[in-house]
């Protein structure tokens, strides 16, 4: 993996974890190591791995005659299994489950406070400069949040919604009712997702079929004063469309922790409007937030060795509907 993510992604409790389960005695092998010495992984059964890790393709499978696992310390996994891989028989695991809490912990902060009108007061405060309370915002009671997709992320926001004021409405064409009952949400198409929500909330993979999707057409539909919230992927949005619309609509808000090109080129229209807000993909595991997902690869290592099923198994028949 990269060198400069190693020491937070692998943290000394979670080295210690993984040395009680199998023989690690050797430093991690580097990027210049795989290249300069074949027979680097002649005598690993399991990699660990996380981001900027190498491509698992029929090269390097054919150096690596024992492995039998991967168990990768970062979210997807889709860039670096390839069909060999899977022929193989290779066990993967992703730790994207430790990475989604953090992103799910933000995106539920944002979308209380945007439920509450936090984002359209901040902009009057500043206009204004003397603005009482009252005037500024509203309570979040009775107001609809759209989450699109229930994915990882997805379901840990709507759990910690659960039980709040807010109604919360969801779109994910693979969830079913049962599922979408055990949240608390309400399953709907994604154009009613737009119509009646408040606040809107992206949560959907970055797949071909989902690229720019969310344009001029769902964006009109918002409601008055809506926000739309996107911490997934940037992709997701039609950036010209979103400017176009948030033009001609000042009312609506977008907060775009994500965009196509990050940072935004320094003329983009979309550091221009007072009503969309940037952050730079703080949404995520950030320093030691990250030593969550190296302890997640320890634990499923121990699983591994114990001949236990993995809990965060990642098969062939997934991949077409991850990020």
């Amino acid at each position: 993996m990269e060198e400069r993510r190693r020491d937070d992604v692998y943290p000394a409790d979670a080295l210690a974890a993984i040395a009680r389960a199998a023989r690690f005695d050797q430093p991690p092998i580097t990027a210049e190591q795989l290249s300069r010495e074949p027979d680097a992984l002649k005598d690993v059964d399991v990699l660990l791995t996380g981001w900027g890790a190498p491509v698992i393709d029929a090269e390097l499978l054919a150096r690596a005659p024992r492995l039998k696992a991967v168990l990768h310390a970062a979210g997807s996994v889709k860039h670096i299994v390839t069909d060999a891989s899977w022929d193989r028989g290779i066990e993967v695991a992703s730790a994207a489950a430790a990475n989604a809490e953090p992103v799910a912990e933000l995106t539920a902060a944002q979308i209380v406070l945007a439920a509450r009108g936090v984002a359209a007061s901040r902009r009057l405060y500043r206009e204004r400069r003397n603005l009482s309370a009252a005037h500024a915002a509203h309570g979040a009671t009775g107001r609809t949040v759209g989450l699109w997709a229930l994915g990882e992320i997805g379901r840990r926001v709507a759990e910690r919604l659960r039980g709040s004021a807010l109604t919360v409405l969801a779109h994910d064409p693979f969830a079913d009712a049962a599922q979408a009952a055990s949240l608390g949400v309400t399953l709907v198409t994604l154009e009613e997702l737009f119509e009646r929500s408040d606040v809107v909330s992206l949560h959907a993979p970055l797949l071909p079929e989902t690229t720019g999707m969310i344009g001029r057409g769902l964006l009109e539909r918002m409601p008055q004063g809506a926000v739309l919230i996107n911490t997934a992927r940037g992709g997701l949005i039609d950036e010209q469309g979103l400017v176009d619309v948030l033009r001609r609509r000042p009312d609506l808000t977008a907060q775009l922790d994500v965009t196509v090109v990050e940072p935004p080129a320094a003329d983009s229209e979309l550091w221009e409007l007072t009503n969309i807000e940037l952050t730079p993909h703080v949404a995520g595991s950030m320093g030691d937030d990250r030593g969550a997902m190296g302890r997640l690869v320890a634990d499923e290592l121990g699983r591994l060795a114990q001949g236990l099923p993995l809990q965060h198994r990642v098969g062939r028949d997934q991949l077409a509907r991850m990020a």
